[in-house]
């Protein structure tokens, strides 16, 4: 009984001793970044929880140790978490928690980035899009509705990832307070700088408040510190290669001395539908690393790894010659590791210049996950998506109403107007957003599209004929002053030969948050091959089919002789495509597919060729622009 009791008794102390050596310290201080004591660099590599399948994030982030890296940085995205007001959600892809959970047990430090606002590359930023029919709201600026959401997120987010902080024994050393906001300053002018700087601080006051008691810091390009930076944060520069630069803007800012970080050190760049993939040689970005450490530099590679924008998640950006430049599905950012996680000839340029410099042992990157190649997937129905007006109740108004208005965050709206007179003209939608396929009777006229700001067409409606406009919300701006302008659908009127259109308008809301259900069209669902599939040319269609698997992997499916849609696959959506490239194929995960029967649902907008099957390869296209 004595030594049972002994027995137990060093057990507990045993396990109270490995308790207490899982505990650590993190400090900014004397100019270094201190750990346990001990000056470290920070090595990190951006990598999105919500990217990438949750089955794969142990191989994702031994993957970077692999490449040599000690951090892993993650923005959080609000809108994934707060799905509707007060409604939370951090399950399987979304377990932020359990990401940084494993992060930790593959012995990374955690760099969390919760914004509230978050860029990205992301939908909105990261901001819930119900967020525009707030009464008063004025997002990113000292506005208390706004203030009063970004505090309920916080303090959501605290509950989730609080006690993961290095001072509660867990992964997490820093926390970014806000992102990029001297950007954001020098973007709108229109608000004083005081205000700015008042917003900036209450934001860090939230984050204090939570119980986020980590060092914090802020992230901007080293010429916007004045507006970006706040009192008791570190200010890091994203995209700074100039190190003398570098550290004299940090010590402007921080009391005369470092630590030096480079918060985003770009390996790659984003990419935009119907523009070029911008593409950075790896042999450039292994002599920044190398001056980086040689200069006792630290910095994040944004991206490590970009992963894939799953679903409706993609963001889009704006210039002079665009009024939205929407993001493709892909995020493979010409990162290091890729979208399907391989080591690319990047990854070893990198490995090998950290291998040179860190002391800390680098293993070996873990094999890549199974790929397998389906020839041909034979796609069975395709049912009438305009038919969808005859069993759908529509919401009707005098004029078209926003995608907000309708309470519909993403997807489509199918606008129809019946007409007893004729009309013809200019059809002038300026209030677009973002993509429409016009009929007249179910037979395409033509397509509008603010991407190429195509806000007009010609059109002749006949005596007794009903205008359908279809409309797509192609991802909401994420970065720049438009902002704060991101509502969805058409937004303004409807003119026809300078005529307003009012009266009669009807909404059919199509937000596809679930794969179609081809059994709720019923009559309007045909086989392909027959006669009245054919019919479906040029309308927008759902296309079905099923597909028998004996083993499952990674694939890329070719989607190339389609013209623009969305694809589910097991009732999961893997994102957008769309003919103009440069993405041709979409990423599938492996742990998405089982052996036996799959499922594949695509919803064809465009649909210029009747399809009637669809295949998948081994290696992604994503560089071939049309």
């Amino acid at each position: 009984m004595k030594t049972n009791l002994i027995c137990v008794l060093l057990m507990l102390f045993s396990s109270l001793g490995f308790a207490a050596s899982k505990k650590t310290t993190f400090e900014i201080k004397d100019g270094h970044f201190y750990r346990n004591g001990e000056v470290v660099s920070i090595h990190a590599g951006e990598m999105h929880y919500a990217r990438i399948p949750h089955q794969y994030w142990r191989h994702r982030l031994q993957m970077m140790k692999g490449m040599g890296l000690n951090t892993v940085a993650t923005y959080v995205f609000w809108n994934l978490h707060e799905t509707e007001p007060g409604k939370w959600d951090f399950s399987g892809d979304k377990n932020l928690a359990e990401y940084i959970r494993i992060a930790g047990e593959e012995g990374m430090m955690v760099i969390l980035r919760p914004g509230p606002y978050v860029c990205a590359e992301w939908e909105y930023g990261g901001y819930p899009w119900w967020l525009q029919n707030i009464p008063g709201m004025e997002i990113r600026r000292d506005n208390p509705a706004f203030l009063e959401r970004t505090k309920a997120y916080i303090e959501r987010l605290y509950q989730e990832v609080g006690d993961l902080q290095c001072t509660k024994g867990g992964p997490i050393v820093m926390v970014q307070c806000e992102n990029e906001f001297g950007s954001y300053v020098a973007q709108r002018k229109d608000i004083p700088l005081e205000e700015h700087r008042a917003y900036n601080a209450k934001i860090k006051q939230q984050l204090a408040d939570a119980g986020f008691n980590v060092p914090l810091f802020t992230s901007d390009g080293s010429w916007l510190f004045e507006g970006g930076t706040t009192e008791g944060a570190l200010p890091t520069a994203n995209g700074e290669s100039d190190i003398e630069n570098l550290k004299k803007v940090v010590d402007q800012y921080h009391g005369g001395k470092g630590p030096y970080m480079v918060a985003e050190f770009y390996p790659g760049w984003l990419s935009h539908w119907a523009e070029p993939f911008p593409q950075v040689s790896a042999s450039e970005i292994a002599r920044q690393t190398e001056a980086y450490l040689k200069n006792d530099v630290s910095f994040n590679f944004y991206m490590v790894h970009g992963g894939t924008n799953f679903g409706f998640t993609s963001g889009a950006n704006y210039d002079k010659r665009r009024d939205i430049q929407p993001d493709m599905t892909s995020y493979d950012y010409d990162a290091p590791i890729s979208e399907a996680g391989w080591v690319t000839p990047k990854y070893d340029s990198i490995r090998n210049v950290m291998k040179r410099y860190v002391k800390y042992a680098i293993p070996d990157a873990p094999a890549p996950n199974p790929v397998i190649e389906i020839p041909s997937i034979k796609l069975t129905k395709v049912a009438d998506v305009l038919a969808l007006t005859e069993s759908t109740t529509p919401v009707t108004n005098n004029d078209p109403q926003t995608f907000e208005q309708l309470n519909q965050g993403y997807g489509y709206v199918l606008y129809t107007r019946h007409f007893n007179q004729p009309i013809s003209g200019t059809l002038e939608i300026p209030g677009l957003r973002d993509y429409a396929v016009v009929y007249v009777d179910g037979e395409k006229v033509g397509v509008l599209n603010r991407n190429t700001q195509t806000y007009s067409m010609e059109i002749d409606v006949p005596f007794n004929a009903t205008l359908e406009i279809l409309v797509e919300n192609m991802g909401r701006i994420n970065y720049g002053s438009e902002i704060v302008h991101n509502t969805k659908g058409i937004i303004s009127p409807v003119t026809i030969a300078g005529k307003e259109i009012t009266g009669g308008w009807n909404m059919y809301r199509l937000p596809m948050s679930e794969a179609p259900d081809l059994q709720t069209l019923k009559r309007n669902v045909y086989t392909i091959g027959s006669t009245q599939a054919n019919k479906l040319k040029d309308c927008p269609a759902i296309y079905e089919g099923t597909f028998t698997l004996d083993q499952t992997g990674d694939t890329f499916i070719d989607m190339e002789a389609w013209g623009k849609g969305i694809i589910f696959i097991n009732g999961i959506n893997i994102g957008r495509y769309w003919q103009v490239g440069p993405q041709q194929t979409l990423y599938i995960p492996g742990v998405w597919l089982k052996k036996g029967e799959n499922k594949i649902t695509i919803f064809e907008q465009l649909n210029e060729t009747v399809q009637s099957e669809v295949s998948t390869v081994k290696q992604p296209v994503l560089m071939k622009l049309k």
